[in-house]
């Protein structure tokens, strides 16, 4: 055994035996001293000490490798947005649809029936995730998937019916919906206290960069007269499948992941792996040790029903709600943009112009949250942000309302307008800020399986969502157009007074000290300042 591995087994034998350190402090009934050793308390100071600029140039294979296994989230982003824009596309109108008013268009029931595939992909598939993720690693979990969604494209690209196009998206989104737990818990797993917060609100910049892709080439594609408008658009998402399969077997497994199965010289090696060589890993393994046996100690469990014992339940309830309420603010509207657009009363050309400039805003807001995000935390730009969106929201309602409506053309442009800046605001907050604080308040043992409890309630919400939006934007249904802003204004509302007293602020608090808080019961406004001694 190398000397590395030696110290590796050491702590991990001293993390499992606390009658071997006879210098732990205990407060309470939580041991908070240093029983993984010297190693644990330095890597602890060293994650507080570091800034966003240090971490990456110590940390920049931990960073690109992060980046890598989120190229799962544009794909998952990139089919529903596809979809939702192709109903606005005359080949794929007249190819699946029918007359109405003169015009093709797809029926309310079969949009629904489609658009579900995202959806109930992402309650199945992120359930089924945290399996194979606890069992065989994140790593191994990451290439199945991507090879079961590049054979499940070929039905997509082969459909020339409503219902063979149904099969396709349901079991690719069934595939699809795995990616939005592997991503986050990958990033969360791999990264310093410093860049935690960027890497995994960088998750939503993904969602935003699969739907700009997506809007880019309908709006490329649109115009064609044949097939191929729908069917080149369905083609280029096997793009990402050869991209992730040429680097996948060079990724290293989460440090996490490797402890929890009791393989410390492999956890040091992928410490090792994701680090630069100036970098000592044998602290940052000892803190992950004795992370794990304080999450032991706390009984944090890792199943599914843990997620909802005492010890959990209120991290599991924060991480369900952050997630929710990007529902329930609009974010399902991102995928109907265009047809939006042309319902607004836009051309079919501007209303692609526009749904392209929408998203490259969203673009913009998530890269500009980064900032914030290491200026002030995560707290204070949640539900700032939510409260913006609150505003923009009934604004766009109450613009709908005006008398003569469809013949004001500055109206129209003032409301597709409003909605650009919605999508910069909610980018800017609610939407990457979600990612980080999902992975922050989940412990660590059980993270992939909260965060696939959080997913599936979303995903649940959305699968009402899918339903509604349909009926409530279609001409030959409800016809609300920007009167949907008050719906989704309303349940805003009502996020942000959950927010408000739930969210804590977690920016800066390694997993440790965020188990300690947790199980302390440290009231949410307190979690800023609370000193751990």
């Amino acid at each position: 055994m190398t000397a590395h591995n030696a110290v590796g087994e050491q702590a991990k034998h001293r993390s499992l035996d606390s009658n071997t350190a006879p210098d732990m402090l205990i407060k309470g009934d939580i041991i908070i001293g240093t029983i993984a050793g010297e190693e644990a308390r330095q890597a602890t100071d060293r994650e507080h000490a570091l800034d966003f600029f240090q971490a990456l140039r110590l940390y920049p294979t931990a960073v690109g490798w992060s980046i890598f296994f989120s190229l799962g989230i544009i794909m998952t982003a990139f089919d529903p947005q596809l979809l939702g824009n192709l109903y606005a596309t005359p080949a794929f109108q007249r190819d699946f649809g029918y007359l109405y008013n003169g015009a093709y268009i797809v029926s309310a029931p079969w949009q629904t029936g489609l658009s579900m595939g995202s959806p109930i992909g992402q309650v199945v598939g992120a359930f089924f995730a945290a399996y194979p993720m606890e069992w065989y690693g994140r790593k191994k979990t990451f290439g199945v998937c991507v090879v079961l969604t590049a054979g499940l494209i070929f039905i997509q690209f082969f459909a020339r019916s409503l219902s063979v196009l149904l099969v396709g998206e349901l079991l690719g989104g069934l595939v699809l919906g795995t990616y939005a737990t592997i991503a986050p818990t990958y990033a969360s797993e791999v990264c310093p206290v410093a860049l935690r917060g960027v890497l995994t609100s960088y998750v939503n910049l993904c969602f935003v960069i699969g739907q700009l892709i997506a809007n880019g080439i309908i709006a490329g594609t649109s115009t064609l007269d044949t097939h191929w408008a729908y069917s080149a658009p369905f083609a280029a998402q096997w793009i990402w499948p050869v991209v992730i399969l040429i680097g996948w077997p060079f990724a290293p497994e989460s440090p996490w992941w490797l402890v929890r199965r009791g393989r410390v010289e492999d956890a040091e090696h992928a410490l090792r792996r994701l680090a630069s060589e100036a970098v000592d890993v044998k602290p940052t393994l000892a803190m992950i040790i004795e992370t794990d046996r304080l999450e032991q100690e706390l009984e944090a469990g890792s199943t599914y029903w843990d997620c909802f014992k005492t010890s959990n339940l209120r991290r599991t309830e924060i991480a369900v709600g952050v997630y929710s309420i990007q529902v329930i603010s609009g974010i399902y509207l991102v995928g109907y943009a265009t047809y939006f657009f042309e319902l607004a009363g836009l051309p079919t050309t501007k209303a692609f112009d526009m749904s392209v400039g929408f998203l490259a805003l969203g673009f913009v807001g998530t890269c500009i949250s980064w900032i914030l995000l290491i200026r002030f935390g995560r707290r204070v730009i949640y539900n700032t942000g939510l409260a913006v969106l609150i505003v923009l929201l009934l604004i766009i309602g109450i613009l709908d309302c005006i008398p003569n409506y469809s013949d004001l053309d500055g109206v129209k442009w003032a409301q597709s307008s409003l909605m650009l800046i919605w999508n910069f605001c909610y980018d800017l907050s609610v939407g990457p800020v979600c990612f980080v604080i999902l992975c922050e308040v989940s412990a660590t043992k059980v993270r992939s399986k909260t965060i696939a409890v959080a997913t599936a309630t979303q995903a649940m919400l959305g699968i009402v969502m899918t339903i509604a939006i349909p009926y409530m934007i279609n001409p030959d249904q409800a016809n609300l157009r920007g009167k949907i802003g008050f719906f989704f204004g309303g349940l805003s509302a009502i996020g942000l007074c959950w927010a408000f007293f739930r969210v804590p602020e977690t920016s800066g608090r390694t997993y440790e000290e965020l188990d300690i808080m947790f199980s302390r019961g440290v009231r949410t406004r307190q979690f800023k300042d609370y000193h751990i001694e």
